[in-house]
């Protein structure tokens, strides 16, 4: 039975591992979030790897799917991954992985480990925003956290778009085309559904009222970035960084430019949790 099944063992043709791989030591990081499955692998010195997996009902689904799926496309051997950690909301069903860490320590780690300046992180996912302080050495020092409600989160986003009728990529560019910011006054994700659907009632354009949400938004990220103290040596993680209209309006606010993150700034967390994971092979 693989070592990282959740469920009984099926037939399956050997893997071919490439000579040149054959030796080679490998170090893994999964980040289960609310709504998607991260999983990273490191080599000593490089991200080797990484996917993206909705977690849907079934995180055990999603980790077998993304770790196997990986090892299969590299072309090597189960016992090359030395250690693994886990991290996110999910972690505590990992059962087979090395250790759990929290995805505060782990988005510090991964942050470092792509670029040392970083001193100031914003992690937007799913259902929670935080904002991390780091020191010289990638640790995370202090940090604020909103996790009581969906304000500011992916998840509002996602509603954001549902009641548009966009996708989420679109959302993205939409503040773009923006003439005049409306002004939202409620964050909540029940309230802030009924003031945009009464918003469109009154015919003002899709593209005034997303430029007022990532108003919003930037706001009260900015007020979670200040309690800590601003740092110009800041990166923007997470799902949500993706979005480049949200991404750039908060720049705008902070007045300040993202650190460049060469990596997909949604497995950070992922990756951090690899690079523990090597760590603990020492």
């Amino acid at each position: 039975m693989s070592r990282f099944s959740f469920c009984s063992p099926t037939p399956s043709s050997p893997r071919f591992v490439p000579e040149a791989r054959a030796r080679d030591e490998f170090y893994c990081g999964i980040d289960i979030g609310s709504r998607f499955t991260k999983v990273a692998i490191i080599d000593d010195l490089h991200l080797v790897s990484y996917t993206i997996l909705n977690t849907g009902t079934s995180v055990a689904k999603a980790v077998e799917e993304g770790l196997n799926g990986m090892i299969e496309k590299l072309g090597i051997k189960e016992s090359q991954i030395k250690t693994l950690v886990g991290t996110g909301y999910g972690r505590v069903s990992l059962s087979f992985v090395d250790k759990t860490v929290t995805e505060l320590t782990c988005h510090a780690a991964g942050c470092h480990f792509v670029n040392p300046e970083i001193r100031m992180v914003i992690d937007i996912g799913g259902q929670d925003t935080k904002v991390l302080k780091l020191d010289d050495h990638g640790s995370m020092v202090d940090f604020v956290m909103n996790d009581k409600c969906a304000a500011g989160t992916g998840k509002f986003l996602e509603m954001v778009a549902r009641t548009l009728d966009i996708d989420l990529e679109s959302l993205s560019n939409l503040s773009d085309q923006s003439v005049q910011a409306c002004d939202i006054n409620n964050m909540c994700v029940v309230f802030a559904e009924s003031e945009i659907i009464s918003l469109l009632a009154k015919g003002v354009a899709a593209e005034n009222i997303v430029a007022g949400i990532y108003e919003s938004f930037s706001r009260r990220i900015g007020n979670m970035v200040k309690r800590l103290g601003i740092d110009k040596r800041l990166a923007f993680v997470g799902g949500v960084a993706k979005n480049k209209g949200l991404k750039d309006k908060l720049s705008s606010h902070l007045e300040i430019p993202f650190l460049p993150m060469e990596i997909d700034p949604q497995i950070t967390g992922a990756l951090g949790a690899a690079v523990l994971a090597k760590k603990l092979k020492r």
